[in-house]
């Protein structure tokens, strides 16, 4: 069994330790540990997390390949420092049976990258109409415990209850595109001032809030657990907030673009900038920033969503929604929450490794860094900054909205069960 030791390492941002490697667990943690024979990795400092666990990550395969791949997303995942995704079922065919979430879930074990957690539909082929082989997923080798049709809402009111009520019986959990479509008819972009300006068809806040009070309603009613999947707007935080207030068991995430970007870029015309939900006002930014840091948004996860070239580089009414996002994510958060004072780095940990962990129920992810524990690492040097230069993505897609921007922090090591998967920034 190979050994390594990551010396003088901050964890979670707190006093410099040794971190001692021993297979695929971590054997000790303390100061002047040494083993004979065992790589050494000079931390000189740098940042000791718990590897990132991403609950909302389009991975697009099987049936969109030429977007990305399991194999693809997965090694940028691992440079993003992420150890596990859970990849959502909007693919082709769709990830409604059992079949299809074991295909994802063996691609993802054969990738070696990071682990590959299928999140099954919640209706068949995403229509809305018919629930989906929620407990036949839940048996299978893949163990799906979470179940969305994101991309699309599922706006049938009696077919949400049905779905809480159905996962209740695993501990499941239903994770909410929240977008009432009949409010988003046509839509391009955040309506407000900016819209009206522009003339783009303008997607209200309300489309997402109104759905996000339904189902937090619905959850409590039949006693089950619903998620919220990149909730967007100062309302939202309101009303998850006061649906934590009253016990229910609510949890919700938050994009990195969405605590960084605001609709004033969509002036550009440029469709990298177009994204589902869209990019809302500074002062929601400033909202969901403030409720990621009191922990009324319970984590972050990046909504990668690669296409190809030519789905974006097209005039903005035909452009596909979505960015890239998994290997940018650490980054964008260190300049919007911890670079601002609003989260320390034993924060970050708790929003981008503990907690997401914990609502997919995923084993093995999201321990402390501590003897006895999984070694799945990310060793961050939060010093660094430099330009965001897509050419060199892992990614086989390229469509970032921070392209040239220059970001903080760089992921310089990621170790999957004490498998090193990137080296001083590279893919291993």
């Amino acid at each position: 069994m190979s050994k390594t030791i990551v010396r003088g390492a901050r964890i979670l941002g707190g006093e410099v330790r040794d971190v001692l490697i021993d297979g695929e667990t971590i054997e000790a943690v303390g100061t002047g540990l040494d083993a004979a024979g065992a790589t050494v990795v000079e931390a000189g400092g740098q940042i000791l997390l718990p590897g990132l666990v991403d609950l909302h990550t389009h991975l697009r395969e099987p049936g969109r390949e030429d977007s990305e791949t399991v194999l693809t997303g997965t090694k940028a995942a691992a440079v993003g420092g992420f150890t596990a995704v859970h990849a959502m079922a909007n693919t082709f065919p769709v990830a409604d049976t059992a079949g299809v979430v074991e295909q994802v879930w063996r691609l993802g074990r054969e990738s070696g990258y990071c682990d590959v957690q299928p999140v099954g539909a919640v209706t068949v082929g995403l229509e809305g109409k018919h629930l989906a082989e929620l407990g036949a997923m839940h048996d299978s080798a893949a163990g799906v415990r979470v179940f969305s049709d994101d991309g699309k809402c599922v706006d049938d009111a009696v077919i949400m209850r049905r779905a809480l009520e159905y996962v209740k019986a695993f501990d499941g959990v239903i994770a909410q595109h929240a977008q009432e479509p009949r409010l988003t008819e046509g839509a391009q972009m955040n309506e407000g001032v900016v819209s009206a300006e522009l003339g783009l068809g303008g997607w209200p806040a309300v489309a997402e809030e109104s759905i996000i009070a339904r189902d937090v309603l619905l959850a409590a009613h039949v006693g089950s657990r619903v998620h919220i999947c990149h909730l967007s707007t100062a309302g939202s935080v309101e009303l998850v907030r006061w649906a934590k207030s009253k016990g229910w068991n609510v949890t919700a995430e938050v994009t990195p673009h969405h605590l960084l970007l605001t609709d004033e870029l969509v002036r550009s015309y440029n469709p990298v900038y177009k994204v589902n939900p869209p990019l809302r006002t500074e002062a929601d930014v400033l909202a969901l920033r403030a409720a990621l840091a009191d922990g009324t948004i319970d984590c972050v996860a990046t909504d990668h969503a690669p296409h190809p070239h030519e789905d974006k580089d097209c005039e903005w009414a035909a452009a596909a929604m979505g960015m890239v996002g998994l290997e940018t994510a650490l980054s964008v958060v260190q300049e919007t929450m911890v670079d601002t004072g609003l989260l320390d780095w034993a924060g970050v940990a708790d929003r981008m490794s503990f907690r997401p962990a914990r609502i997919g129920r995923l084993e093995g992810h999201g321990r402390p860094v501590s003897a006895g524990e999984p070694a799945n690492l990310t060793l961050v040097d939060p010093a660094y900054r430099g330009a965001v230069d897509p050419a060199g993505f892992a990614s086989r897609s390229r469509n970032t909205p921070y392209e040239g921007r220059e970001l903080p922090g760089r992921v310089t090591h990621t170790f999957l069960r004490g498998r090193a998967t990137v080296v001083d920034g590279n893919l291993a």
